[in-house]
């Protein structure tokens, strides 16, 4: 039996070989882009890549077949990233992300005119309030109605929930999004505690009805299953199921809702924290029209449409791993009126000012069917 020092010897120098070789295959791949710059050509090849994969696999024992298509599938897709990174440097969207970047001022703004969904104590208006000192906030009936309002220049920016740590992604959102141009400025944790709010007098064993958001009951359905004589409406927003509990005169009916609205609106906590994880966060995004990229941005939201075939999204993936990239969040949304085809979000952690961020940026175009870049930002927590 051979000695391990020995055998990781070998190892070692065999590696030493294959890392020689792979700078001379990389090499090459520079001179390949310098041949497709004058020449015009695209930088996937499908037919090329396909003939080089059945080649390898019959190079290596039948064992390591799927292997060395893994292996060579990887070296492919980080020449490829090298290629795009050379010959689309000057793309009209790195254009204006460095546009962007040397032309948004070095402060996030303090005053602004901010759309936000539903009513004064809306879980959107507190989280608008840690965004901005001096936020003159609009509200709007529906989700719809903040895109708008930014869309048309109505406000500045607006103030959307996007997922939930308990509850997950707000769907409804997402699905907004892929109707509606805008750009992410920054986002926001916010800390969520939801109470059975009353008005004064009432007592808990009797609440009828209770009225919240969706996400809040969702939030919250430990409590709820524990009180099956509850009858739990939905409602367009927290804050308007506490407004509308003030405003009924009913002792009977009850409110999911903050404790600010508590004291907004004049009620009293029945119950208090009655979500069903005290670590209950929800994110939201602050958008505007204008891409605006303030200092320190470190979090990237894209959207990705593939092709519809085996593979598509790992050559997605693989460029965020040929890059070193770290991935925060990958969704997935089936796009209306299509069969079985679906629009990808993902976010990621990487500084605007790091090197492969704009080889990402670059690299993306070849592998995928449509693409968005939604903006580059910092988060608070």
């Amino acid at each position: 039996m051979a000695d391990l020092t020995e055998i990781r010897t070998r190892i070692d120098a065999i590696d030493t070989q294959i890392c020689e070789l792979f700078a001379q295959r990389m090499q090459c791949t520079h001179e390949v882009a310098e041949y497709k710059r004058e020449s015009g050509k695209p930088i996937l090849d499908r037919g090329r890549e396909r003939a080089k994969l059945a080649d390898v696999a019959t190079k290596v024992p039948e064992k390591l077949r799927d292997y060395s298509q893994v292996l060579f599938s990887l070296i492919m897709e980080i020449s490829r990233c090298e290629q795009s990174a050379e010959l689309n440097h000057e793309s009209e969207l790195a254009g204006d992300i460095r546009t962007a970047i040397g032309g948004t001022p070095a402060l996030f703004p303090q005053d602004a005119f901010v759309a936000c969904q539903g009513v004064e104590g809306a879980y959107s208006q507190l989280a608008a309030d840690r965004l901005f000192k001096r936020a003159k906030i609009s509200y709007f009936d529906s989700w719809e109605g903040v895109f708008r309002a930014v869309d048309e220049g109505f406000c500045s920016y607006g103030v959307l929930p996007v997922e939930n740590s308990t509850a997950g992604t707000v769907n409804q959102v997402y699905d907004l999004m892929m109707r509606h141009n805008f750009h992410i400025v920054r986002s926001v944790r916010l800390k969520v505690d939801h109470n059975v709010l009353a008005l004064p007098g009432a007592k808990l064993d009797g609440i009828k009805d209770i009225y919240s958001h969706q996400q809040a009951i969702a939030q919250s359905k430990g409590f709820l299953e524990k009180h099956p004589e509850i009858t739990v409406h939905v409602c367009e927003n927290t804050a308007a199921a506490a407004k509308m509990v003030a405003e009924s005169g009913r002792a009977d009916v009850a409110a999911l809702s903050s404790r600010s609205c508590a004291a907004l609106y004049n009620l009293v906590a029945l119950a208090r924290n009655v979500q069903d994880s005290d670590a209950n966060y929800t994110r939201f995004a602050c958008i505007s029209k204008g891409l605006e990229i303030y200092p320190g941005a470190d979090r990237t939201s894209l959207m990705v449409v593939t092709p519809n075939e085996p593979g598509s999204l790992y050559k997605v993936l693989a460029r965020f791993y040929a890059l070193d990239v770290n991935l925060l969040k990958l969704e997935s949304r089936p796009i209306p009126n299509s069969d079985f085809d679906f629009m990808f979000y993902f976010d990621i952690d990487c500084s605007v000012a790091a090197p492969e961020f704009p080889k990402l940026i670059a690299s993306l175009d070849d592998v995928c069917e449509e693409y968005r870049y939604l903006g580059s930002y910092t988060e608070l927590v």
